[in-house]
């Protein structure tokens, strides 16, 4: 694995207690997952804050799953991690 990988996943495990292990095994679930699907990445939102143990609000996942499903994802891990704690 790269530096930057590494780095990636240390600072994952180090803000959501999620194990790198843990979040290959859902990269690879969601591979060839329909992001426009509301249902889909609500599972998805739902299950990482499981495995992160954190309470997620309806309104907070409500917000998660309306920007992934417009498309209106964030272009950096920065401003993805701010939508998860706002």
């Amino acid at each position: 694995m790269s530096d930057f990988n590494n780095k990636m996943f240390d600072q994952i495990q180090k803000n959501s207690n999620i194990k790198p292990e843990e979040v290959l095994k859902v990269a690879n679930s969601v591979q060839n997952a329909d992001f426009s699907d509301e249902k889909t990445v609500r599972q998805l939102v739902k299950q990482l804050a499981k495995m992160a143990d954190k309470p997620i609000s309806k309104e907070k996942e409500d917000k998660i799953v309306k920007t992934i499903t417009s498309k209106n994802m964030p272009k950096d891990m920065n401003t993805l991690s701010q939508l998860f704690k706002k």
